[in-house]
């Protein structure tokens, strides 16, 4: 998965690779000519006393280091950009695909995992990758010419070298071996500690209300240990690598002083190749050194990179109509025939033969107990699902035959958790219709019952258009927020509107105020509500009473009444008689 990875994202820019690959070859050769131009310089101009030749060739080495610095710094700038652009562009494929998921994607992988695969997983890869440009070219040329030079300056040491390279390898290969099963275990440990702060920080209030902090700062303690433990037990591995490198080494530095100490005394060798040779040993120290750290890299980006994969490789099971319909000869038409749908894996259906029409200036309404299915028949709509049996119709055409954005553009939904991004009102409201006016923005924060509040949050020197909002919309109430996401609604003047317990954190003196500044607004518009609250809808136009996925009533408020028990008997719980009557 690593290799496709980088295979496929890093093939646009094959051209700065190519450059960083001859840069690196450039500053590899000049770093392995050095030794020799300094052995030549201790040689032929120190021991003869020739100062002219230790100025030139001096000179020379200037030049050599000078040209082995600018190559790698072009080459790190170079492996940089690269580097950042392979991030960017796994981090835009990982968010595209991820806004395409249906609810039944995002609740299988979880919100805290694709924000660990989209920030903590790229960045691991991304930083493999950039190694990778700095060290791939390096470490080999600079292994294997390191060994031959190090062989022409001196034959008869080479053995030291033959001894020395399988030592590093073997203690190479058993660490990392050691190292992989950690890694893997690292990224979920993350996930896991994302996951409990996530829902930390969003249920505050309710850790708060339940005095629970204790319990909460245990939960996120235990967590946070099982990470810190993988993590240390990765950690003592990596530690023990590079003293047991440098021990191998520097046993082998003391074996080539030793005996080419013996060879320069003997007259065998002179001091200038014995140098050199230490010189070459030194670099093959650091390319094994250099290898080894990207092998360190290797496993946990390999399991960043298979998350990654996973993610991309998912598809969504709402998939987009190819050449979908853009023009309908209707507008605002909604049927719905013999609608089911059941979740896979499921025992039994969420929804079963739902049937109904609705056309423009009427109201639907759905009530029922909870978990009877009214969220998500009406997430059918705007395909947040796709029904597993009958079809779902808007303006006469299968939404699964539409093109997404026509479907969309028809649409008004009001989820039952009131969602606003941080920004200000008006970016909130401009979510609906970025087109919208000021004068439109303010009429429609009017007739959600919203202008009163809205006004008094004006900012010193702005309106109330331009009061900051946090994430989430933390920094209002849960009243406010369903007005104000009401009012982005209104914005956008859809054919249909979707109200999905919309008015749920109203009291019923602002409930009934919006509905009767609603009904002129929708009076060309078909609209749905999901209602828990008779008073909600006791004025729709078509009232369907669901219990367990089931239509067990239809009708209006009237007519239910006086036939349906099971309407009766939720009325009966929220009405008195008199009310009811």
């Amino acid at each position: 998965m690593l290799l496709r990875l980088l295979r496929e994202y890093l093939s646009p820019y094959r051209r700065w690779l190519g450059i960083v690959v001859v840069l690196q070859f450039l500053s590899t050769c000049a770093m392995l000519y050095l030794p020799s131009l300094n052995a030549a310089i201790i040689d032929d101009g120190i021991a003869q006393g020739d100062t002219g030749y230790i100025l030139r060739a001096g000179g020379i080495m200037l030049a050599v280091t000078l040209a082995q610095a600018l190559c790698s710094v072009g080459a790190v700038w170079f492996a940089a950009r690269s580097a950042m652009a392979f991030g960017r562009d796994v981090r835009a494929a990982v968010f595209a695909r991820v806004s395409s998921f249906s609810g039944r994607e995002v609740a299988q992988f979880g919100a805290p995992s694709l924000i660990t695969r989209s920030t903590n997983d790229v960045q691991q890869v991304q930083m493999l990758t950039l190694m990778s440009c700095t060290m791939a070219v390096t470490v080999p040329i600079m292994m294997v010419g390191s060994i031959l030079m190090a062989m022409r300056q001196e034959i008869a040491l080479s053995w030291i070298i033959a001894v020395l390279l399988p030592v590093l390898l073997v203690v190479v290969a058993f660490i990392v071996s050691r190292m992989v099963p950690n890694f893997r275990q690292m990224q979920t440990r993350i996930d896991e500690v994302n996951r409990v702060l996530r829902e930390q920080i969003t249920g505050i209030r309710v850790v708060r209300a339940f005095v629970r902090e204790r319990q909460e700062t245990e939960r996120f303690r235990t967590a946070n240990d099982s990470l810190t433990d993988v993590s240390v037990r990765a950690g003592r591995w990596m530690a023990t690598m590079f003293p047991v490198m440098l021990l191998v080494v520097n046993v082998a530095s003391v074996m080539v002083i030793w005996f080419g100490g013996h060879r320069v005394d003997e007259g065998l060798m002179q001091v200038g190749p014995l140098t050199a040779f230490l010189a070459y040993l030194m670099q093959i120290m650091m390319s094994v050194m250099m290898g080894t750290f990207m092998l360190m890299m290797i496993p946990r980006a390999a399991v960043c990179a298979d998350r990654i994969t996973e993610v991309l490789e998912t598809e969504s099971t709402v998939v987009p109509a190819v050449d979908g319909v853009t023009e309908t000869a209707t507008r605002g038409h909604l049927d719905l025939e013999g609608v089911g749908f059941t979740y896979p894996g499921a025992e039994a259906p969420v929804l079963q033969d739902i049937t109904f029409s609705a056309r423009p200036g009427q109201t639907v309404a759905l009530i029922g107990s909870t978990g009877a299915g009214k969220t998500t028949l009406l997430s059918l709509v705007p395909r947040l699902f796709d029904a597993t049996a009958g079809s779902v119709r808007v303006d006469g055409f299968d939404v699964r035959d539409l093109d997404e954005e026509t479907l969309h553009a028809r649409l008004g939904l009001v989820p039952q958790k009131a969602f606003l991004f941080s920004g200000t009102i008006r970016s909130n409201l401009l979510h609906g219709r970025p087109g919208a006016t000021d004068d439109e923005l303010w009429h429609a924060l009017e007739i959600a019952q919203a202008r009163d509040f809205v006004e008094r949050m004006a900012p010193e020197g702005g309106t109330g258009l331009d009061a900051p909002i946090a994430q989430g919309g933390a920094g209002v109430s849960g009243g406010q927020r369903q007005r104000l996401a009401i009012a982005r609604a209104v914005v956008r003047r859809p054919a249909i509107y979707l109200f999905d317990d919309s008015f749920s954190a109203l009291d019923t003196a602002t409930d009934a105020r919006l509905r009767a500044a609603l009904a002129p607004e929708t009076r060309e518009a078909t609209v749905m509500i999901v209602a828990q609250r008779v008073a909600t809808i006791r004025d729709a136009d078509l009232i369907l009473v669901l219990d367990d996925g089931r239509v067990v009533g239809r009708g209006t408020h009237e007519e239910l009444v006086a036939n349906n028990p099971t309407y009766q008997e939720i009325v009966e719980s929220q009405l008195s008689a008199e009310e009811a009557a």
